[in-house]
């Protein structure tokens, strides 16, 4: 596994890189904005483990450049900033998974690969399909009756878990630690808040609607109305 360390403190990134090399994985570490950029932006990595406040523009605005220029490699950020609100900004803009410092290596590691093969996996199924909504795991695009729908990339995360699980349903807390992890704490609103701008984009337009709410329980994605 080839990883891409965006972090300026030489102490913490070394301590990850020698942690890593010793499970066989191959660490670039760049210590600012440009270098890291100039190297995520070749897309040779496997995961890309990066901080938040770096030399150069913050890892927030990295991360969004990174996406823009089409570039899906998971990206796990390492911060201290542990408030909801930088968790959620950290999500926003494209991240796959955030932890806060300090942290145990071997949570660390655990992220590291679970990303990695989630990666893998969506790679192999790249394309979901309910009815005429289609997600491409890939290209990161949706769309329903060929018509393209542009979603957020926590909207995106959650289409996909319902997706990927069409006909299961998910509690608002379930979701929460699937697409953000167990450490994640939060609210019910936030899920609440991010389904109801998935029913407007997706089902707002279309008569049949997919994303349903199985009272008492929690969400589903199905082609059948929930009681």
């Amino acid at each position: 596994m080839k990883i891409l360390m965006i972090e300026d403190d030489p102490k913490i990134s070394s301590f990850v890189k020698i942690g890593l090399e010793s499970q066989n994985c191959m660490v670039d570490i760049a210590y600012d904005s440009t270098i890291g950029e100039r190297l995520a932006l070749r897309g040779k990595y496997n995961v890309i483990i990066l901080d938040v406040i770096i030399p150069g523009i913050s890892g927030l605005d990295l991360c969004k450049k990174i996406r823009n220029n089409s570039i899906l490699t998971p990206i796990l950020i390492l911060t201290s900033l542990d408030s909801v609100e930088d968790k959620l900004a950290g999500f926003d803009c494209g991240a796959d998974d955030y932890l806060v410092k300090p942290f145990s290596f071997q949570e660390l590691s655990a992220r590291v690969k679970a990303l990695d093969r989630r990666n893998r996996e969506s790679m192999v199924n790249p394309v979901l399909k309910v009815l005429d909504l289609e997600l491409d795991s890939l290209a990161r695009t949706v769309k329903r009756d060929g018509k393209k729908i542009n979603l957020t990339a926590t909207e995106f995360k959650i289409l996909e878990l319902l997706l990927s699980n069409k006909g299961k349903v998910f509690e608002r807390i379930h979701i929460a630690e699937k697409i953000w992890g167990y450490s994640f704490n939060s609210g019910t609103n936030v899920i609440d808040v991010h389904i109801n701008s998935l029913r407007k984009k997706i089902d707002k337009d279309f008569p049949q609607k997919l994303i349903h709410t199985k009272k008492g329980f929690g969400y589903i994605l199905s082609e059948e109305e929930q009681s």
